[in-house]
């Protein structure tokens, strides 16, 4: 273990040193049972570490003056510590750790955001504000990543036990890992995960193996890795324990894909061979290497696909994989509407949702896994960072508010609270403190405290907090996009005699045209008769509830929302762009409210029909 490796991460892993499975569930759900117990001292017991590593770094020594003599941070206890750091930092976003971040990109190896030199780099998507960013990554990330997922699966195995030795079924890419300008390695925070010794510490401790070898993870290619993935899964049928992906839409990928594809599969399991789609020579061979002809086991999937294809792949999942015991991702926020396709797929099959986390920091892990995807909360676990909640409340407008350009959406907020302080149905925005160089840096989510697990907050995501549509005094969220969509959507269904199903969707504000107006896009599965499309426009538009979007109609401020109906393949084409620029399947996640040109150009091209709302006339 690395010598300066966090206190916080070795008292983790002194938790998780055995060898029988058994003792590491044991352990680490004790350990956690007696962190989140005293969840508010250990988080200022954090807070006290992270800020006596770094306190003479640059960003922090500018704040932790009084005059020009430096405060003994050395010398001061944790509580006096953590009342003077939330006194005197102020609250940043990444904008602020921006210019920081890109100095150390760039070769500056002066102790900036933290003491210990930070040699690699993770990249985030870019699908939540439509452009990549650098955050520092370090062992204590991977080190986490392994405590979250080994600690979730030790709530998991207490509701649905697995079998030692079993095989999982996961649909995981990593990307390619480059050099910035000053020589630090740089790649998704994924990438540098399944290239690391924690990665393969994970599979050990669970006792549990992914079905692909490490050249179909990196291979670069998502969809000949989906293929590969697809192909062993169905090879390692008998022995799958559960099925898993980074978030559920690459689930939901993977079976659209596999609905085109079973045939292909069949014959290369048949005969043992490789379809010649695969075409990158490490991820042939690895293949290649594990497979071998198998007749009777072709011939089953092949009965259960001719099967299940005239029911639309009805109960897919359990039918091909007897022995898995559940599905598990992330399937909150704007990964809810894939849902219902997957619900379709695993026919009563558990989903169970993954664990909160983002590119800066894990938070919480899901330790009711039985909890329906919708109302899943999150246990925060104390260890991982410096957590601070700003309490956020809902604005109220008036008939006479203006438009403030300014304001980012529909929330006042008062000062932040520490963990322990925090209260039942408050929502919140967290800000982090982290052990990668991060100081009470905004996260940019708004969650609810659902309940507790003894004295850490259980946290109920809500939406992104930037990610609204408004064009006048309105202001709507991911979360209201949604609900108005997925009201629409029934009448899809329903109109169409079960034929037709919404694929995906994304949004924007039209501010060029006056009046402004909604434009929504929709990719469908299946025909719908213009009247039906109609009525989907219409329902959307009477659906929002945020009052002034309904006075903003009502005076013809904001014009009638326009839904666009685009030709199948469009979301792919999308998800291809965001690939290209760097981001990785595992990543992406479909940005519900867009203003990226890049995207927008693509969702105009490929739109087929327009249907103008006729609510308010």
């Amino acid at each position: 273990m690395d010598k300066h490796e966090p206190e916080t991460v070795r008292s983790t892993s002194s938790y998780v040193n055995n060898g029988n499975i058994n003792d590491h569930e044991g352990d680490m759900i004790r350990w956690f049972e007696e962190v989140s117990a005293k969840a508010g001292a250990v988080q200022t017991e954090v807070l006290c570490r992270i800020l006596k590593e770094n306190f003479k770094v640059e960003y922090l020594n500018k704040w932790l003056l009084v005059g020009k003599e430096e405060i003994n941070v050395a010398e001061m206890d944790a509580c006096a510590l953590e009342s003077l750091f939330t006194s005197v930092v102020p609250l940043s976003s990444h904008e602020d750790f921006e210019p920081f971040i890109q100095r150390i990109a760039d070769g500056d190896t002066a102790s900036i955001l933290t003491q210990q030199p930070i040699t690699t780099l993770s990249l985030s998507s870019g699908t939540t504000e439509g452009r990549q960013k650098f955050v520092p990554f370090t062992r204590h990330s991977a080190q986490t990543t392994l405590e979250t997922f080994t600690l979730s699966a030790a709530y998991r195995s207490r509701v649905y036990p697995i079998r030692e030795g079993g095989k999982i079924l996961e649909f995981i890419y990593s990307g390619n890992q480059f050099k910035t300008k000053g020589g630090l390695i740089a790649g998704t925070a994924t990438t540098h995960y399944y290239a690391s010794e924690e990665f393969r510490i994970k599979q050990e401790r669970t006792k549990s193996f992914t079905c692909s070898p490490y050249e179909v993870i990196s291979a670069g290619d998502y969809k000949q890795s989906t293929y590969c993935h697809l192909l062993l899964g169905l090879f390692f049928s008998h022995d799958v324990e559960f099925i898993t992906s980074a978030f559920v839409y690459g689930i939901v990928q993977a079976f659209r894909s596999f609905e085109e594809l079973w045939r292909d599969l069949c014959n290369d399991i048949r005969h043992g061979t490789l379809s010649s789609r695969i075409k990158v020579p490490k991820m042939r061979e690895a293949v290649l290497e594990i497979i071998t002809a198998n007749q009777s086991l072709a011939s089953r999937i092949e009965g259960i696909c001719e099967e299940v294809e005239v029911m639309d792949w009805f109960g897919l999942i359990p039918k091909l994989w007897p022995n898995a015991k559940y599905v598990y991702s992330i399937m909150t926020g704007s990964m809810q509407p894939y849902l219902k396709r997957l619900r379709h797929y695993a026919n009563g099959l558990p989903l169970v949702s993954g664990d909160y986390g983002s590119s800066e920091s894990w938070i919480g892990v899901n330790v009711d896994p039985s909890s329906p995807p919708e109302s899943v909360t999150f246990a925060v676990v104390p260890t991982f960072s410096y957590f601070e909640f700003i309490p956020l409340y809902r604005h109220k407008h008036s008939c006479g508010s203006s438009h403030d350009a300014a304001a980012a959406d529909d929330f006042v907020e008062d000062k932040p609270i520490p963990l322990s302080k925090v209260k039942v149905g408050q929502e919140y925005e967290i800000a982090l403190t982290t052990f990668t160089g991060l100081y009470r840096c905004r996260l940019g989510d708004v969650v609810e405290v659902g309940g507790f697990h003894n004295g850490t907050p259980k946290l109920n995501f809500i939406c992104r907090r930037k990610l609204i549509l408004t064009v006048n005094i309105d202001k709507n969220t991911e979360k209201d996009l949604q609900a108005v969509v997925e009201k629409a959507s029934h009448i899809l269904h329903s109109q169409t005699n079960n034929n037709a199903e919404l694929v995906d969707f994304t949004s924007y504000a039209e501010l060029t045209t006056q009046p402004g107006c909604y434009v929504i896009f929709w990719e469908i599965k299946g025909d719908a008769h213009d009247h039906v499309l109609q009525s989907c426009s219409t329902e959307m538009d009477a659906a929002f509830v945020d009052y002034g979007y309904v006075v903003s109609r009502k005076t013809s401020s904001i014009g009638p929302l326009e839904l666009c109906i685009v030709e199948k393949g469009t979301f792919k084409k999308i998800l291809d762009c965001f690939v290209a620029n760097g981001a990785t399947l595992g990543q992406f996640k479909t940005p519900r409210c867009t203003n990226n040109p890049l995207l927008l150009n693509i969702l105009h091209a490929c739109t087929l029909k327009i249907f103008r709302s006729t609510a308010y006339a």
